[in-house]
């Protein structure tokens, strides 16, 4: 556990003025309706809805880093403390993996050219991030010196259940454009961008 500390202590947030924390639970601690359990679980908090997509970005810097020492890790959207706190945003369930390792044919994600303007392997990243339901919600749009980020709109349906979640699913998918650009990356949300049909515009972004 001192390892999830310690690596915390080094994450890069996009906002450096965002309030968040974070809990080390058991599954004893946990209320569980996934159709899976681990035995650990991180409870993430924050007070405002406007972090979510930091909180994305922040943790899956975390998760990325406890696959590499071979601690398998999932986000959880139907996972939460016992304990109740009306800040808690979603769960990462962890544990130590036998498998580690999964074909990139494998993975079930959009084409480059569905989740951007045109098609840009240097997207290949974001393309592979986790998502809730799979719902890759993400689109890139080309600019003078980087993308424009954007986030799918959904039924009214679909809204009510993963709404709050794509908005993490967004900074999950940056942090994998960040991990991997990690000197180049730069964020920004700006006034002035194009409207698109069908998406909401979050942010930008240079790589």
């Amino acid at each position: 556990m001192n390892q999830i500390h310690d690596f915390m202590k080094t994450v890069k947030p996009l906002n450096s003025q965002i309030n968040y924390s974070y809990e080390i639970l058991t599954l004893d601690e946990v209320k569980n309706h996934a159709r899976f359990s681990a035995p650990y679980y991180l409870a993430l908090f924050t007070d405002n809805r406007e972090n979510y997509v930091d909180m994305g970005f922040i943790f899956q810097q975390l998760c990325l880093y406890l696959q590499s020492i071979g601690i398998g890790t999932c986000w959880v959207g139907l996972a939460s403390p016992k304990k109740k706190n009306s800040d808690f945003v979603i769960s990462i369930a962890f544990g130590k993996s036998d498998d580690m390792t999964r074909e990139k044919s494998k993975f079930k994600r959009k084409t480059l050219s569905k989740i951007s303007d045109f098609e840009d392997k240097r997207l290949v990243p974001a393309q592979l991030a986790p998502s809730s339901i799979n719902s890759q919600p993400w689109y890139f749009k080309h600019t003078s010196d980087g993308f424009d980020v954007y986030r799918a709109k959904h039924n009214i349906i679909k809204r009510r259940f993963i709404k709050k979640w794509n908005l993490i699913d967004i900074g999950i998918a940056l942090s994998h454009l960040y991990v991997t650009n990690e000197d180049s990356f730069e964020y920004e949300i700006k006034t002035d961008f194009e409207d698109i049909r069908g998406y909401i515009y979050v942010a930008s972004i240079k790589i």
